[in-house]
C-alpha cells in the first residue's frame, strides 16, 4: 500500500511539474523607457525577440524587422528589439540615443527593450532560458540573433544573425506560429 501511495505521489508531482513548465511569459525585460516589460503582456501572441545593435554591419536588419512588424502585427506577431553591447561594443549609446537612432534611421515602431546582456553568466534570465532551450548552437553569437516564441510562450526556434527577417525561413516560421495560435 505504501508503494502504491508513493507511486501516486510521484505521478502527481511529475504532472504538476510538467504543468508548471517555464515559458517566456515567466520573464520580464526592461523597456527602453525604463519600465518593466513583462513578456506575459504578450500572452496569446507569437514573439520574435532579437538582440540588436546600432553600430553593427547587420544594423540594416532593423528595416526588415520593421517591415515584418508592419506585415504581421495585425495578425498577432510581436517583435521585440533587445539592444545589447555584448558583441564588439556595437551598442554604446544610452536608451534615449538608441530609441532615437532606431526611430530616425529605420522608423522602428515595434517595442524595444533597454540595453540587455544576452550572453554568458550575466545574461538576462530570458536569454539564459532561451539559450538553454536552443542549445549551444542556438545561443547568440553576434548581434541580430533571433528567437521565435509561440503564442503559448514556449520556445519554437532560433535564427542566426545572417537570417533575414523578411526571408522565407523566418516568414514561414512566423506563419506557422500564427496558424498554431
Amino acid at each position: 500500500m505504501r508503494q502504491l501511495f508513493l507511486t501516486l505521489c510521484a505521478l502527481v508531482f511529475a504532472s504538476t511539474a510538467a504543468m508548471a513548465e517555464t515559458t517566456a511569459y515567466d520573464f520580464t525585460l526592461t523597456g527602453i523607457d525604463g519600465k518593466p516589460m513583462p513578456l506575459a503582456q504578450f500572452r496569446g501572441h507569437p514573439m520574435l525577440i532579437v538582440n540588436t545593435a546600432s553600430e553593427c554591419g547587420y544594423t540594416p536588419q532593423y528595416e526588415d524587422l520593421e517591415k515584418l512588424w508592419l506585415a504581421y502585427k495585425d495578425k498577432g506577431l510581436v517583435i521585440i528589439g533587445v539592444p545589447s553591447n555584448d558583441f564588439g561594443g556595437q551598442e554604446p549609446g544610452t536608451s534615449e540615443e538608441i530609441a532615437t537612432f532606431c526611430k530616425v534611421n529605420y522608423g522602428v515602431t515595434f517595442p524595444l527593450a533597454d540595453k540587455t546582456v544576452v550572453k554568458g553568466d550575466k545574461a538576462d534570465p530570458f536569454y539564459k532560458w532561451a539559450g538553454e532551450k536552443a542549445g549551444a548552437l542556438g545561443r547568440p553569437k553576434w548581434n541580430f540573433h533571433k528567437y521565435l516564441i509561440g503564442a503559448d510562450g514556449r520556445f519554437i526556434d532560433w535564427f542566426s544573425t545572417p537570417t533575414k527577417p523578411m526571408g522565407p525561413k523566418i516568414t514561414a516560421a512566423v506563419d506557422k506560429a500564427l496558424a498554431a495560435k
